[in-house]
């Protein structure tokens, strides 16, 4: 009887070892998903993102390689695609921007400051607002075009803007007529021709003169002057004009009459020789005194004209 308990017991353990075990009851909880750039999770619209590329002036990929339409703005005119290129990469390449869904598929888009790209790029001229019957959007359209900025000026002029539907010449109840935006002239004018115009020589001078120290001693020299006749005139009379730079002092003069008031000397001529024949020279020397150096005048004048010094 015991022997039979027991291979009842060991029977019992036996299947009790090679049992599976029951299986989980499944789970009802959904996995969760990251958020994508379209998302009705308003987490993911208050995040920054890193603009990678630059597509056009109003397309951009993400970090995420996603790329983006900007909202409310129309596609620039071929005339100002590049413009528009420039202003997209210098304002938003590698900024962090924050953006926002809308029901068509598009994006609001805005910069890391909180400034409103379409607003910026609108107000600058560089794109037109598009899908907008008023607000900030058109108002800032009206002062670019006003101050003909970006696309507005040239070389587009805003050939490309939706022209006004057309009218039977008056203006609908309520507005007010706007003449048409004259098309720009495509007349080059002639470029003026390079002037040829040469100014004027500096009238040729008609006296030569030399001025040379013969002798020097303490406290005084001599010196000899000669004055030339170089225009094509005779000169009847002359006074020579010049002006000593370290105080010297003419004591006596021949062959002209001296006359000096500080360091300036006037030399006459004497009764004798008034005349200098074109070509013609006369000279004349006088005795000095001197107490310290005794540097040559550079500059003469006869009857006030300039001479050249030889």
């Amino acid at each position: 009887m015991a022997r039979k308990h027991w291979l009842v017991v060991l029977v019992l353990l036996t299947g009790a070892c090679t049992a599976e075990p029951p299986s989980p009851t499944p789970s009802t909880r959904t996995p969760w998903k990251p958020p994508s750039l379209v998302n009705e999770d308003a987490r993911y619209q208050g995040v920054l993102h890193f603009v990678r590329d630059v597509i056009d002036g109003r397309t951009v990929e993400l970090a995420d390689g996603t790329k983006a339409r900007i909202a409310q703005l129309a596609e620039p005119p071929a005339c100002w695609a590049e413009g528009a290129l420039s202003f997209a990469r210098t304002t938003l390449l590698a900024s962090a921007v924050r953006i926002s869904p809308v029901l068509s598929g598009d994006v609001n888009l805005t910069l890391e400051d909180g400034t409103d790209y379409a607003l910026l790029a609108v107000r600058q001229g560089v794109l037109r607002a598009q899908g907008v019957d008023g607000g900030a959007l058109l108002t800032a359209e009206s002062e670019a075009a006003g101050a003909n900025k970006g696309l507005w000026g040239p070389p587009c002029d805003g050939l490309d803007a939706p022209l006004p539907p057309a009218t039977t010449g008056l203006p609908a109840p309520g507005t007010t007529a706007v003449p048409p935006r004259p098309a720009p002239s495509t007349t080059v004018p002639p470029r003026p021709a390079p002037t040829t115009t040469v100014p004027p020589k500096p009238p040729a001078r008609t006296c030569a003169v030399s001025y040379r120290i013969s002798g020097q001693w303490p406290g005084g020299f001599q010196a000899n002057v000669s004055v030339r006749n170089t225009g094509s005139t005779p000169i009847n009379g002359w006074t020579l004009r010049w002006s000593f730079a370290n105080g010297q002092t003419v004591t006596d003069m021949w062959n002209a009459k001296a006359r000096q008031t500080g360091a300036t000397v006037n030399a006459a001529n004497a009764d004798y020789n008034p005349q200098i024949q074109p070509g013609g020279s006369v000279s004349i020397g006088f005795n000095g005194s001197v107490r310290g150096g005794n540097s040559a005048p550079g500059v003469f004048a006869l009857n006030g004209q300039s001479c050249s010094v030889e």
